[in-house]
């Protein structure tokens, strides 16, 4: 069985509908077994979502109104597109609808009457594009003779109270999902649900995070035992490069978790970071196809990969982040600082992306926006704290490296005309982490990709 998972693009207009609901009957050919299918808002919506929910912050319910009124017209015209000679399909198709506008209407002026726009509003708010898209594509795939149930996630995807970015709850959800998503598989109906939403055991609305579809997707393929979840989104797949910066970067047929983790981490953005976490634990493949180019392999993300003599994989650029460098005669032979010094980015709920030490100081890069104010004015009682904003980490991944002579001498040649600030290796076997600024990560990433991968460099002139 597969978990097929298709992103903002690949549901974002009605054509692109029509490719998702032929990818699906091709998968039931070539499986036999029906699909569990997950699916993101159009593109666009959910910023659309949260610019009403932001109007409404500012009691600015008719500018909030209308931004709903823009989505409405929107699925409206998708609908009247794939419905075209089908009026009484229409009309009950946008009746149901109707029922999310009201939802997101009555949200809007709650939050305008408490001048408050919660994480909790918030995410009931930004939810709503993946119910509005899953039930559009469920209704195509009826009248396609499909087999097939519509189910909101939040029937089963239990997850805990950490609005905005929520975290499955495995003891509720796997309960849940038995008894909601198995009887249907069994029945062999297609089921179609969404992606980036939950609710907590008492029902409110959560999500997992943006990007968090693919998140879904995993979470799901680990409960109904996957045989593969796929990711169908607009690129052919994982690239040795950012092919917006690097335009002859080569697609990598297949990737380790570990390096897929690594990439998706820091800066390759076909893939949520989280995706990879479940499938791992799970031992299940996961393939990153392109809607639009069915004859493409796409990536396949595995537990084993072949070697093939390779050592760097893939360059990656993570930039807008910011570097606290933290120093201290107290850390001087002294155990228990550095616990120390952490406990208060756990305090705030920061999580640390890079750390390199000496003796006397620790620098450190962090992406969170949030408590960042009270992280380091509590951190101001270890010692003296520089803080470096906009800058980049640029990551090196591959194979082996402890085992490789001559790979931090390439890395470093090939950026000899750029300012590196912070160096990080040795605590993974498979990446070469370094801190550049951010308006220096393109100019890095090319030069780093031209040393690694000259042959294609070179051919692509």
């Amino acid at each position: 069985m597969y978990v097929m998972k298709f992103g903002g693009t690949s549901v974002g207009s009605a054509q692109s509908m029509h490719q998702v609901i032929q990818l699906v009957k091709d998968a039931l050919t070539e499986s036999k077994k029906p699909p569990v299918v997950v699916l993101s808002a159009m593109s666009g919506i959910t910023n659309k979502l949260i610019e009403a929910g932001e109007y409404a912050l500012n009691k600015q319910v008719d500018k909030a109104k209308n931004i709903i009124d823009q989505i409405r017209a929107h699925h409206k015209s998708t609908i009247e597109s794939l419905f075209s000679e089908e009026n009484i399909q229409q009309q009950q198709l946008l009746q149901q609808l109707e029922k999310y506008y009201d939802e997101l209407i009555v949200i809007c002026q709650g939050v305008a009457y408490l001048g408050e726009l919660s994480k909790r509003s918030l995410d009931a708010i930004s939810g709503i594009g993946e119910l509005l898209s899953s039930k559009i594509i469920g209704a195509l795939a009826n009248r396609e003779g499909i087999p097939s149930a519509w189910i909101d996630a939040r029937e089963f995807l239990i997850t805990d109270d950490n609005f905005n970015k929520a975290s499955p709850l495995w003891d509720k959800l796997i309960p849940a999902a038995n008894e909601k998503l198995l009887p249907l598989l069994k029945q062999n109906k297609v089921v179609f649900t969404q992606g980036f939403i939950g609710s907590t055991t008492d029902g409110i609305s959560t999500t997992l995070g943006r990007g968090g579809s693919d998140y879904s997707a995993s979470i799901i393929g680990v409960t109904v035992n996957a045989k593969e979840i796929q990711i169908w989104t607009d690129v052919d797949g994982m690239m040795s490069a950012d092919p917006r910066i690097v335009p002859n970067a080569k697609l990598l047929s297949e990737v380790s978790f570990q390096e897929a983790s690594e990439l998706a981490y820091f800066g390759a953005k076909v893939l949520h970071p989280l995706t990879i976490k479940p499938a791992v634990e799970k031992n299940i493949p996961v393939r990153i196809l392109n809607t639009f180019n069915t004859k493409s392999a796409g990536t396949l993300i595995k537990g084993q990969v072949a070697t093939n003599g390779e050592t760097v994989r893939a360059v990656a650029t993570k930039k807008g982040i910011r570097a606290i460098f933290l120093s201290s005669p107290r850390m001087l032979m002294t155990h228990g600082f550095l616990a120390q010094v952490f406990s208060v980015f756990d305090k705030y709920k920061v999580p640390i992306d890079l750390i390199s030490t000496s003796e006397i100081s620790v620098a450190m890069t962090v992406d969170s926006k949030e408590n960042i104010e009270g992280l380091l004015s509590e951190l101001n009682q270890f010692g003296e704290i520089n803080i470096m904003d906009d800058v980049a980490i640029v990551s090196v991944v591959g194979r082996q490296f402890r085992y490789q002579n001559g790979i931090a001498g390439r890395v470093f040649n090939a950026l000899k005309d750029v300012n590196i600030m912070v160096i990080s290796g040795g605590a993974s076997d498979i990446n070469l982490n370094f801190v550049i600024s951010s308006k220096d990560a393109d100019k890095a990433i090319k030069q780093l990709h031209t040393e690694f991968f000259k042959l294609e460099s070179v051919l692509a002139g």
